[in-house]
Order: structure tokens, then sequence, then C-alpha cells
């Protein structure tokens, strides 16, 4: 186990009574992610801030050059023309290795952060390609976003800018100082002498800014979330007129950050006004041209010396800044960090170390139980055994567990008890590839990627030829609608294409005619479409289903008479299971759902014939 690890399982451990230690502990996991995340980072910033040191003792050379013409010009006698121009050579030596080693710091730190960012997103993808997929279904999609985009983003000043600019910020003033307590250990005071102040006010600025951030980025989480949602249905809502109410959520979330922010950075910066003043440049040069009048009458130092320290008190100001912002990016880096590392730290779907091929398209689930936290149990000792080539359909009220029990063949999670087996095999001991080529779903949430519809469609196998893609759309009654597009199937969907949702439907059974798999999940099929593309969907799925093992879930009863076997689930439990006229003639809980479905229908009816 890793240092951050077991950083994490401290955080985790942690009784809600100890909420301040679990904060410290937090924060600790955080600057260990940090450490682990940079790593790669170390020996090149190590090398640019090397180079950043020799800029940062040339930069300072101009400086002692400017006091040193000036006492060959204020000495007694004819000025040292040999000595001047020497001097002079020196300093424009010092400006050219100032800007060769800066440049080269900065270019060794951002090529390293070009790759740390090229590493972060490529271990980011690997993982979330080894998640189960049903650990999306519990994160917003901006959620994700943010850790492939804005948290990996969060590191880039950190990595190029922050190592050497830190360095710089602290080596110019320091080598500065030297020299000014070289001229005089006087003036090397007074050149910092308004700095404490500024530091103790920052210092105390700082307090409590890791909860602060924390509620700003989960406030961030929330708009991004909401942005994602409202783009996605913007169609529909613009369709039905309610763009008001569904952009309140987004309105809603954007105020709670503003509100939020606000209240947090308001005396923050009204403090932070106040305490720049004492290193304002105009307040350091009066600080130490008085003082350096001072000790000019008091014959400790000559005129020119305090030009020199004065000019070498300039710079710090910006030194502080650049330090006090590193600070705070850092602080901002540490939470991402944190972040991005508990996703990497995740766990991955579990590989059997000796895979199993299925010997058939058999599925059995034999006593199985599952919960999504680990408290509270969804499914309660579900057996089902589902014959090679049969159909199978779950019916049952809203929350009785038909979506959670049919997502556990393509293992979208692992059962907490029980098995469930595909072919005489528990899909825990398939490979995934291996599984995905034996299970296909269609999912009521149909998600298409921004490339071409052709593309979208040879998801389902992406060696398929053209010829092979128009097949399948033809089969799932899309083929025209495809043709009647700009590009037809060279068409981006997003661009060039834009789909309903039942339309979007039949470019998922496109999928997964052509991925061709022995069994199939079916859920809510025909959720998003309306009647015209119901009936097209479900002779779509006619063709589709021929064969194959199908596990079906559906609210519309009419859909599902001639299955095979209807399994009635309720609280995650079993309550009836057999054909549709064996379930009427019990009278149990499936003949009351048909008598409520069968009566809605013919008041539908009813109002479509008025």
């Amino acid at each position: 186990m890793t240092a951050v690890q077991t950083a994490q399982t401290d955080v985790d451990a942690a009784s809600p009574e100890s909420a301040g230690d679990a904060a410290k502990r937090a924060a600790t996991y955080d600057k260990l992610a940090l450490q682990q995340l940079l790593a790669p980072t170390r020996a090149r910033s190590a090398r640019a801030q090397r180079y950043q040191l020799l800029a940062s003792l040339a930069t300072i050379v101009p400086f002692i050059g400017i006091v040193e013409i000036g006492r060959a010009l204020l000495a007694d006698g004819p000025p040292d023309t040999t000595r001047i121009w020497t001097v002079v050579a020196v300093v424009i030596v010092a400006l050219l290795v100032r800007a060769v080693a800066g440049g080269a710091a900065l270019a060794i730190t951002h090529a390293a952060d070009v790759d740390l960012q090229r590493s972060l997103r490529l271990r980011i993808v690997d993982k979330l390609g080894r998640l189960p997929l049903g650990w999306f279904g519990t994160r917003s999609s901006g959620e994700v976003r943010k850790a492939v985009q804005h948290d990996v983003g969060e590191l880039h000043f950190l990595v190029a800018h922050s190592a050497v600019e830190n360095t710089g910020a602290l080596a110019t003033p320091l080598f500065g100082l030297i020299y000014c307590f070289y001229l005089d250990w006087r003036l090397g005071l007074l050149a910092m002498v308004t700095v404490p102040f500024y530091i103790g006010v920052y210092v105390a600025l700082g307090r409590d800014t890791r909860t602060q951030m924390e509620r700003l980025d989960r406030g961030v989480e929330r708009i991004s979330a909401t942005i994602v949602e409202f783009i996605a249905g913007v169609s529909v809502v613009k369709t039905f007129g309610e763009t008001g109410k569904a952009h309140k959520r987004f309105a809603d979330a954007a105020d709670e950050f503003n509100d939020g922010f606000a209240e947090w950075i308001g005396p923050l910066v009204r403090v932070k006004a106040i305490s720049s003043i004492f290193i304002d440049t105009p307040v350091l040069l009066l600080a130490n041209l008085a003082g350096g009048y001072w000790f000019v009458r008091s014959g400790w130092v000559s005129p020119i010396e305090v030009l020199g320290a004065t000019l070498v008190a300039v710079t710090i100001p910006a030194a502080v800044l650049t330090v006090g912002y590193s600070a705070h990016i850092k602080r901002q880096a540490a939470a991402a960090a944190g972040r991005l590392q508990r996703l990497l730290d995740t766990p991955a779907l579990a590989v059997a170390r000796e895979p199993q091929v299925p010997r058939d398209n058999s599925i059995e689930f034999d006593d199985v139980r599952f919960s999504y936290d680990g408290e509270h149990t969804v499914l309660h000792g579900v057996s089902l055994t589902l014959p090679a080539g049969t159909i199978t359909a779950l019916v049952g009220p809203s929350g009785s567990g038909k979506s959670t029990l049919a997502t556990l063949v393509p293992r979208f999670h692992d059962v907490a008890d029980g098995a469930v087996r595909i072919g005489g095999v528990d899909v825990r001991d398939v490979a995934p590839a291996e599984l995905y080529r034996h299970v296909g779903f269609v999912l009521q949430d149909v998600q298409l990627l921004g490339i071409s519809v052709a593309d979208n469609i040879r998801l389902g196998r992406a060696d398929a030829t053209d010829d092979e893609v128009v097949a399948a759309a033809t089969a799932a009654r899309i083929h025209d609608r495809i043709m009647a597009l700009p590009k037809g199937y060279d068409s981006i969907v997003d661009e060039d294409a834009h789909f309903s949702g039942g339309e979007a439907q039949r470019v998922s059974i496109a999928r997964a005619i052509l991925a061709d798999t022995p069994i199939l999940v079916l859920d809510e099929a025909t959720a998003f479409a309306d009647p015209d593309s119901e009936a097209q969907i479900q002779q779509a799925l006619s063709q589709l289903i021929v064969g194959r093992t199908v596990l079906v879930i559906a609210h519309r009863l009419g859909s599902i008479v001639s299955a095979d076997n209807i399994v009635v689930l309720d609280g995650g439990r079993v309550v009836e299971q057999g054909r549709h006229d064996e379930l009427l003639a019990a009278g149990g809980q499936y003949a009351r759902m048909w008598q409520t479905y069968t009566a809605g229908n013919a008041q539908e009816k009813q109002e479509v014939a008025r």
C-alpha cells in the first residue's frame, strides 16, 4: 500500500466526531498525492531550477554594474573608462546569460508539463476503460469531465511555471539582499523592512483556504453537470417551451457558487488590499530613500550605494506576490491531485487470472444479492434461469430492481453474494473483451459519439465493412434517415446529424445488430420514442432478437406478451414468473399490472378518437 493509499485509509476511517482531524488527514492525502503525481517531473524541475538560479544571479549583475559605474563616475579625477566599459561588457554578458538560462528553464518545465499531462490523461482514460460500467451511472458527466480536463489542467502552472518562477522570485532578491548586506548591513535590513508586515497578514489570510476551495470545487462540479444536462436535453426543452424551468438548476447552481465565492473572497480582498500597501513599490521606495538619506547623513553609506540597495528593494514586491500566488496555486493543485489520485485508486473491474469461455448462451442468476453502497440491499436472493435462445421479460414497479438485475449480466456491477453465469461460467471469470463478444445491450439512455454515423455504428464491430454497416442500419430501420443527411453515413453526429430519441435508439440497435452478440439486454429500448418511431424500433428489435438469448425490461406490457418467460420483480425479489396467459390466470400482481395497462390504453384510444 502506497503512502497516498494509507492516507486515504486514514481519511475514510475518521469518525464523525473528528471532522477537524479528518480535514487535516485529507489535506495530508492531497499533498502526498501531489508529490506522487509530480514525481516524474522532479528531475527536470530540479535541472530547470539550477538554470533559473544562474539567471537570478545574472539579474543582480546590472544592479552591481550601476553601483560600480556610479563609483567610477563620482570618483575624484577623470573617470576610468576602461573600468567602465569592462563593467558594461560584464552587464551585457549577464543579461544574455539571464535570457538564455531563464528561457532554458521554462522550456524544460513546459516540456515536463506536456509529458505529465499526456501521461495523466492516458492513465485516466485507461482507468476509465477498466472501471465497471456501473461506476459511470453513479457520477455525472460533469464530474468525469472535470477530472479529465480541469483537474489535470490545475497542475499546469505548478509544473510549467511555479518551480522556475518561485526559484527566481526567491533567488533574485536573496542574491540582491546578499549584495546589500555586503554594501552595509543596515542597507540589507532597510531593503526588507516592510516585508514582515505583509507576510503576517498573508499567512492569516491562508487559514481555512482548503475548506473554501473544496466548496468552490463542488460548486464547479454542479455547474458543469447542469450545463451538460441542459445541453443534452435542449431540443426537448425548447420543443415543449420549458426553457426557463430547464435552466433553473444551472442558474441556482451558479448563484450558489457566486454567493459562496463572494462570501469568502470579499473580506479577503479588502484585507489583502490593505496588506499589499506594505510591499507597494512607492512605499518601499519611500522607506528606502528616507532611510538611505538618514544613513548618508550619518556617514554610514554613500549615495550610490543607497541607489543600488533601493533598486534591489523594488524587486521584492514582485517576488513576494509570486511566492504568494504560487502558494495559492499549490493548494489548488494539491486538491486537484487528491481528486485525480482517488480516481486512479478506484478499484478497476477485477479480471480473472485464468479466464474461461462460456459454453453456450444461457443465463443463470444464482441466489443473487446486490447493494450499491454496501448497506442497503437492492436485490434479495434472486434466482432465475434463462435457457439459450429464449426471451425473458422483467417487469415490476419503479425501484423493483429490474434494471439493476439486467445490468449484472454485462457486468456493470458485481454481485455482493451469489453468482451470475453465462453458459455455465461466472461472468467474473470471463475476460471483459470475451464477455462483450457474448453480451450486447441497448439501453434507454443512448449515447452517440461526436464522430461519423458510420463509425458510431461500427463501434459494434471495428472491422466491419461499409456494406455491413449499411446492412445493419437497414435492418434497424434507420438507413433512409441516414441517407437523408448532408453527408450520409459520413455525417458527424451533433454537427451534420441531429437524431431524435427514437432515431438514436435505432442507430444503437444497428450497432447491436453489427456486434451480433448471442445474448442481448434491452433496457426500455422504446422509452424515448414517439408512436411512429416505436413501431420502427419494434420492427428492428424483432429482427435483432431472432435466435438470441434476450433479457428485456419494459413498462409497456403489450410489447412482451409473447415472451417465453415473464418475471415480476417487487422490492428486489421475484414474486411471480411464467408466460403471459399463465400469469393472467394466476390473478396476481402481473394480472393487476395488465389490467392497469389495458385500461390506460383504452383511455388513450378514447382521447385520440375525440
